[in-house]
């Protein structure tokens, strides 16, 4: 399959390396930054362009792998005309966007992605979301040559998973930053948290969240809970983000 790249950054290049490890030849690999385009560019025995007029039109593939709120405005400037299949990697843009092409769709891979960082693609879920039938059978087809856990997503059903992974993802992390400046504050280190943090990720691998939540939330240990209350109400936000996570574990043991 010919496939043009429209970017260069984190998960460009981890797509990017992926078709061409497969086979798959990249034609062009798009980015208004000259440096970033023939750095992956020359990764994928590709040619760089930093300009769209310059964009091959006969490829069987253009990947828009660029920053969400850059995805309309790229697509925009790309001929509707085009043969090919455009998708977009976003799992918070709607399908939609790309209605102006003849073929389009979706590839999201739920996974925070870093360009200089190795990652194993065949480990990593696929949603995969088509404008047609054919169009989503074969884009299922390349995602699953990609990695086994590819799957049928819709708009939606994307939505909703990428604000799950926010919460898991992202919101998990800030909270461990909370959790590095309240024990650095007291002269500890945050390693003494390292061994709890990965027997959670071990434990969730196996069982649903709520049956290994512990603490004293679930616990109805209210005195405790006091005790955190009072530690924290010199940091407001702090104070209510344990609040609000503290009557959340409550409400879900509750019901």
């Amino acid at each position: 399959m010919n496939i043009v790249l429209l970017g260069s950054g984190n998960i460009a290049t981890h797509l990017g390396r992926a078709f061409h490890g497969l086979g798959h030849r990249v034609l062009q690999v798009f980015s208004r930054n000259q440096v970033n385009a023939i750095a992956l560019a020359s990764l994928l025995e590709s040619s760089p362009i930093t300009a769209l007029g310059d964009m091959d039109q006969t490829a069987d593939l253009y990947i828009l792998a660029v920053a969400d709120h850059a995805i309309a405005h790229v697509a925009q400037q790309l001929p509707s005309s085009l043969k090919g299949i455009v998708v977009h990697c976003s799992g918070a843009t709607d399908i939609s966007l790309l209605s102006r092409f003849t073929a389009f769709g979706v590839i999201y891979p739920p996974q925070s992605m870093h360009k200089h960082s190795e990652v194993r693609i065949d480990q990593i879920p696929f949603g995969v979301e088509g404008n047609d039938a054919g169009t989503t059978a074969l884009l299922l087809r390349l995602a699953q040559t990609l990695s086994s856990q590819a799957f049928l997503c819709d708009s939606r059903q994307r939505l909703a998973l990428h604000t799950a992974a926010v919460f898991a993802n992202n919101f998990t992390n800030a909270l461990y930053g909370i959790s590095y400046n309240i024990l650095t504050a007291h002269k500890l280190s945050f390693d003494l948290l390292k061994p709890i943090i990965v027997d959670t990720a071990l434990k969730i691998q196996h069982h649903l969240p709520h049956e290994v939540q512990t603490g004293p939330a679930v616990r109805g240990d209210y005195e405790t809970i006091e005790k955190h209350l009072q530690f924290l109400s010199e940091n407001p936000l702090w104070l209510k983000i344990y609040q609000q996570l503290t009557e959340e574990i409550t409400r879900t043991k509750e019901s």
